[in-house]
């Protein structure tokens, strides 16, 4: 084994001849928050005591053995996660992960459903993030916000606005904002003749959550769009642009856009969205994805495009005005390894991205010296980057490199073996 103080001490050396403070990369990159999903560990399936079938254009493929079946076993395996993932953690829940001693529909759910989600956070002293659930349900079929039937619209409104207020209980028990995702996959298989009527029945759906609201603190709503799910390949109600307006038009400091990496056509990045959102709106939130081909939820790489998005953060100043929640979910293999890939990718990409020259690349570029910019561009993609980010991990007792992966084999033998 490597002496990693060694290696730290060599790689401050080589960043400090270019200017940049290791040690304050590192404090920054451990002080930002970062949303763990949790419907990672159970294939997004919930704990709803009718739940049915996933849907809403989601799919999640593989079966591999020792899926959470509880709510108690989903929080062991996040808190096995969370101990090789360094950093500020919030856990962020979907509303159909309430525990209630029998059904209590969307339209009905209240803060006491999540009471011990609220318990387990401030005894772990993390935050909570939340998630109205508009799919998997028997009135999700045609539509929920943007439907045409009143009655069912009536019923999703609803239980926005029960999100919004358990959003607040969350805030009010942690003492950290919580982020709320708004997202539906109301949509169609073909492009229908009134593409109007829907988008106009969603801002409506929407106006009313937040009229209803509006008294809700310690909250911010992200508005997120979807370009295509399955089942509705041709049409969206809540396309990027009808998101992007709506968050425009609302002029509300706590409704932001959200913007995740896989809900855009193949062509199209979030790294060259964020300065355009951000030229409108002080805050985004994030959803860290990867997408092959579609969007598939696959985990996060430390890719080209995770990179550049920390990258854009960063240069712009923006880190600390950004939401970051993970969202993926693979079921081909084990979802511990899967959470912590994941995570550590995303925090690995945030520290990436401070340990460059920012200013001095700035610099370069307004004297107009852009062949300079291009070669320290192309110079930080080799720099001695896994040394910082190995001593980091053994500094935070998250484990350095594949440390880690032993524990997660042992805890897989020892629990995740056992559950049928």
């Amino acid at each position: 084994m490597y002496d990693v103080n060694k290696g730290y001490e060599l790689a401050k050396e080589f960043y400090g001849q270019y200017g940049v403070d290791v040690d304050q990369a590192i404090s920054v990159a451990d002080s930002t928050p970062l949303s763990m999903h949790c419907w990672q560990g159970d294939d997004v399936i919930g704990f709803e005591k009718e739940a049915g079938a996933l849907t809403g254009g989601i799919q999640t493929t593989g079966n591999y053995p020792g899926k959470a079946r509880t709510a108690e076993e989903l929080r062991a395996d996040i808190e096995q996660a969370m101990r090789y993932i360094p950093g500020e953690l919030k856990l962020n829940l979907h509303a159909s992960y309430q525990e209630a001693d029998s059904f209590v529909d969307r339209d009905a759910i209240e803060p006491k459903h999540f009471e011990k989600w609220a318990d387990w956070a401030v005894e772990k002293g993390i935050g909570l993030d939340f998630n109205p659930t508009y799919f998997s349900h028997p009135l999700s079929e045609n539509g929920t916000l943007s439907s045409a039937d009143e009655n069912v619209r009536k019923f999703w409104i609803e239980h926005g606005i029960r999100c919004r207020r358990i959003g607040q209980y969350f805030y009010e028990r942690t003492g950290k904002v919580c982020a709320i995702n708004h997202w539906t996959p109301d949509g169609d298989k073909e492009v229908p003749v009134d593409t109007l009527g829907p988008r106009m029945r969603l801002k409506d759906s929407y106006d009313q959550v937040f009229e209803a609201t509006k008294d809700v603190t310690g909250v911010v709503d992200g508005i997120e769009s979807k370009v295509f799910g399955i089942g509705a390949e041709s049409f969206t109600a809540g396309s990027h642009e009808f998101c992007m307006g709506y968050v425009m038009k609302a002029n509300k400091d706590h409704i932001i856009m959200t913007l995740d990496t896989g809900h855009y056509h193949p062509t199209e990045v979030v790294s060259a969205k964020l300065a355009s959102v951000f030229t409108f709106s002080d805050r985004v939130l994030l959803h860290v994805s990867r997408p092959v081909r579609w969007d598939s939820d696959h985990v996060v790489s430390f890719d080209d495009e995770t990179r550049a998005i920390m990258e854009e953060l960063v240069r712009m100043d923006k880190l600390s005005k950004t939401f970051i929640a993970t969202d993926f979910f693979d079921a081909s293999i084990n979802r511990i390894a899967a959470w912590t890939i994941g995570l550590r990718n995303t925090r690995k990409a945030i520290l990436a991205a401070l340990l460059q020259p920012v200013s001095q690349m700035k610099e370069l570029e307004a004297s107009g010296d852009v062949s300079a910019r291009l070669a320290f561009k192309e110079e930080f993609k080799a720099a001695p980057f896994a040394l910082v980010w190995d001593y980091y991990c053994e500094q935070k007792g998250a484990g350095k490199g594949l440390e880690w992966l032993a524990n997660v084999r042992d805890y897989e033998k020892d629990v995740l073996s056992k559950r049928v």
